[in-house]
């Protein structure tokens, strides 16, 4: 049997942490090893142990998931984070990614889709609920909220990496772009490395934000 992923939940609110830890109970595979009710009690639970997976809520007293995230991984870098976000954190999307979150998941959403967010965030690639996607797509298009690294870059792409990049912002994972472009997904997870240097994105959807801001995808 493989080890359980290891998990520590952060929010402040009692009755939403039991959920979570009921949902989570239900996959083998999953086990919380720690709660937190705010990102000071979370920051002090690192001291003891590191765990695969941190799900982060944004808005909490004492000290927030932005700066909590801000802090987990400058201390250490490798950890997954997905932010558990609310309707109405939209002005904290582009905070949280800043901050280094791999994933965003809302708190209203179904146990298939969180669980399909740890999943992926585990094999390295990021997560996006839909209707947060949507969101940012929205804000983006009418610049209610300034994306990260906004400023403009001069950026000269390969053919292969556009056409990485173009298949990236429409959702696909690396095993499937390795598919649909016929070369290994070692190959593929090169080109993403190679893209997120380019741009400065610090993950997977942050560089998809970047490519539509920038207008750097071909057509």
């Amino acid at each position: 049997m493989e080890k359980a992923c290891k998990i520590i939940i952060v929010d402040d609110h009692n009755i939403f942490r039991d959920a979570l830890k009921f949902v989570l109970a239900q996959s083998p595979d999953m086990e919380v090893v720690a709660e937190a009710s705010n990102g000071l009690e979370f920051l002090a639970l690192l001291d003891n142990m590191v765990p695969d997976i941190v799900l982060m809520d944004i808005a909490m007293p004492v000290l927030n998931g932005v700066e909590a995230t801000k802090e987990a991984l400058r201390k250490y870098p490798d950890l997954k984070i997905i932010a558990l976000s609310m309707y109405g954190d939209e002005l904290y999307y582009f905070k949280m990614l800043e901050a280094g979150v791999q994933g965003f998941v809302l708190k209203e959403s179904g146990s298939d889709e969180l669980l399909q967010a740890i999943n992926t965030v585990l094999n390295g690639e990021s997560f996006f609920s839909n209707h947060i996607l949507c969101n940012i797509i929205k804000d983006l298009a009418h610049d209610s909220i300034p994306p990260p690294e906004a400023e403009k870059k001069e950026i000269k792409l390969s053919k292969r990496e556009n056409e990485v990049l173009e298949l990236i912002c429409a959702g696909y994972s690396n095993n499937e772009i390795a598919i649909k472009l016929g070369i290994s997904k070692r190959t593929i997870e090169g080109h993403r490395s190679s893209l997120i240097n380019k741009t400065g994105a610090k993950n997977s959807v942050h560089l998809v934000l970047f490519a539509m801001k920038n207008n750097i995808l071909i057509e």
